[in-house]
C-alpha cells in the first residue's frame, strides 16, 4: 500500500474480481462502490446501502484482505460510509411518506401503497436475500437480475417488496416510466382494450415502459390468450433491457403456464421469500405497534410471535385487534390479555419429530462423519462444512430461537449458526451436488 494510491489498489481489486464473478454480480455489488479517501494504513469506501456492505464482507473478505492487508486485530483496513439520503428542497409538512405526485408525472398513474417501502420492510434471515436483490433492482433497473421473480406464501411481503421497488425507482430515477399492476389488472386492461378496439394503444403503452411490476402472476394460469399477450409484452421489454419484476405464490416451474413463458421468467433471478423466524416476527410486531402508537412490551411480543407464525398479515391483524381491545377495555398489553383477545388466532402446528439430534444423525450419515465430530470444535473442512449444512437445516426446519438451536451444536453462538445458514443458503443456489445432499437429508428426516 506504500507504492500505490488507494484508488489504484481498488482499481486492481475490481479488475481481479471482474474475472472471477458474473457480470450481473459485478455490476450489482461491486461497480456502485467508490473510493472516498485513503492512506497507507486504510481506505474508506462509499457503498450505496448496508446490503452492499454486508454482501461485500460476506462474500469477498478474503479477496479484499489480499489487496488491503488487515489491521493488527485481524479486521480489514477498510472503513465503509453510506451516503445520507438526499433531502427535498421543499418538504411537505408532517407528510409521513413521499407523495407519488412529486415522484411521477400524473399521466403515469403509478399506484403504490404508501406504507410499502424498503424503510418499513423488516428484514430477517428468511427474506434478507430477496430484499437485497430487490434493492439491487431498484438501484440499477434493467442492469441486474432481469427479470426478478419473487415467490413465496401469502402475506410474507412479496407485494411489499414489489411496491418498495416502485417507490425507490420513482424517487431516484424520475425520468423512468414505471407501471405497477396486478395480473388481474393486466387481464382487465386487455379485455377493456379489446372491447374498445384500442389494442395498439395498450401495446404502445406497455412496450414503452422502463419498469414493469406485476403482482400475482399465478392468476395468469389457464388463460392462454392473455398469457400470450403478456409473454409478447415481456419479450419486448426484456429485449430493450427494461426491468421486469414479477411476484407469485409458486416458483415458475410449478405454475401451469407455457414452457415459453416459464423459460423467460427463469432468465434472471428467482428468489424465494420465506416465513419469518421468531426474532423477525417479534421485530415486525414491535414495528407495527410503534407505527400505531401502541406500547407492546418485548415479552408480550415474544409471546404473540410464538403463537402466530404463518405470515406477516396475521401479525398485523393481531396488533390491530390487541390494540383495539386494550384501548376499549382500558387495559395494558399482557400475556393474559393477549391470550384472552387473540386465542382464536393462535396456531398450533403438529409436533414434528425433527430435532437437532435427528438432523445431526442424517447429515452425519450423508457426509460420512460422526455426530460427535459435528458437535466438536474441529475446523477441518470435512467436518466444518457438514456442520454448517446441519445448522442450515436446523434453521430451516425447527421453529426455535437461534440461541437455543446454536447451543445444540456443542455450545456454538447464534451468530455462528446464522453465518452458516447464510453461507449454505447462498451456495445451494448454484451447487447441484449440495442441493441433492440437502434434499436427501430432508427426505431422511421426513421418512
Amino acid at each position: 500500500m506504500l507504492t500505490k494510491t488507494p484508488e489504484e489498489i481498488w482499481s486492481h481489486f475490481l479488475e481481479f474480481m471482474e474475472e472471477r464473478c458474473s457480470a450481473t454480480e459485478f455490476e450489482n455489488w461491486l461497480a456502485p462502490i467508490r473510493v472516498l479517501e485513503g492512506t497507507s494504513e486504510e481506505i474508506c469506501l462509499e457503498v450505496p446501502n448496508i446490503f452492499v456492505q454486508e454482501y461485500l464482507l460476506d462474500n469477498y473478505k478474503k479477496d479484499l484482505a489480499a489487496f488491503f492487508p488487515p489491521r493488527s486485530n485481524g479486521e480489514l483496513s477498510i472503513n465503509f460510509r453510506i451516503p445520507e439520503p438526499k433531502k427535498k428542497t421543499a418538504p411537505t409538512a408532517s407528510a409521513p411518506t413521499v407523495s407519488l405526485a412529486d415522484t411521477q408525472p400524473a399521466s403515469s398513474d403509478l399506484k403504490l401503497n404508501p406504507f410499502y417501502t424498503f424503510h418499513n420492510f423488516i428484514e430477517g434471515p428468511a427474506n434478507q436475500f430477496v430484499k437485497s436483490a430487490a434493492m439491487g433492482v431498484a438501484m440499477r433497473p434493467g442492469k441486474s437480475y432481469n427479470p426478478l421473480f419473487i415467490h413465496g406464501g401469502v402475506g410474507l411481503g412479496k407485494t411489499h417488496l414489489l411496491h418498495a421497488i416502485g417507490h425507490y425507482a420513482a424517487q431516484n430515477h424520475k425520468k423512468l416510466k414505471i407501471h405497477c399492476i396486478t395480473t388481474e389488472g393486466f387481464i382487465n386492461d386487455l379485455i377493456d382494450n379489446l372491447r374498445s378496439k384500442s389494442m395498439d394503444r395498450m401495446k404502445r403503452f406497455y412496450r414503452s415502459l422502463d419498469i414493469l411490476l406485476v403482482d400475482d402472476i399465478q392468476f395468469l394460469q389457464n388463460r392462454i390468450n392473455f398469457e400470450e399477450e403478456f409473454c409478447n409484452t415481456f419479450e419486448s421489454l426484456i429485449n430493450q433491457n427494461k426491468q421486469i419484476v414479477i411476484t407469485s405464490d409458486k416458483p415458475p416451474g410449478q405454475l401451469k403456464l407455457s414452457e415459453r413463458l416459464i423459460a423467460r421468467m427463469e432468465w434472471g433471478l428467482v428468489a424465494n421469500i420465506g416465513i419469518p423466524d421468531l426474532e423477525t416476527r417479534v421485530a415486525i410486531l414491535q414495528h407495527k405497534a410503534e407505527q400505531k402508537g401502541f406500547r407492546l412490551p418485548h415479552k408480550v411480543a415474544f409471546f404473540i410471535a410464538e403463537h402466530i407464525y404463518n405470515n406477516v398479515r396475521q401479525l398485523e391483524g393481531a396488533i390491530n385487534r390487541l390494540g383495539a381491545y386494550c384501548q376499549l377495555m382500558g387495559l395494558d398489553a399482557t400475556e393474559e390479555v393477549v391470550e384472552k383477545s387473540l386465542s382464536e388466532l393462535f396456531q398450533y402446528s403438529p409436533q414434528k419429530k425433527v430435532c437437532v439430534e435427528t438432523i445431526l444423525k442424517s447429515v452425519a450419515a450423508i457426509f460420512g462423519v460422526r455426530v460427535s465430530d459435528l458437535k466438536s470444535t474441529s475446523r477441518v473442512k470435512e467436518v466444518a462444512f457438514p456442520r454448517q449444512v446441519a445448522m442450515y437445516l436446523a434453521k430451516e426446519l425447527i421453529n426455535d430461537s437461534l440461541i437455543r438451536l446454536a447451543s445444540s451444536f456443542g455450545g456454538k453462538t447464534h451468530s455462528t449458526l446464522l453465518h452458516a445458514w447464510k453461507k449454505i443458503a447462498g451456495q445451494v443456489q448454484s451447487d447441484d451436488m449440495l442441493r441433492r445432499q440437502i434434499d436427501m437429508a430432508r427426505k431422511n428426516l421426513e421418512a
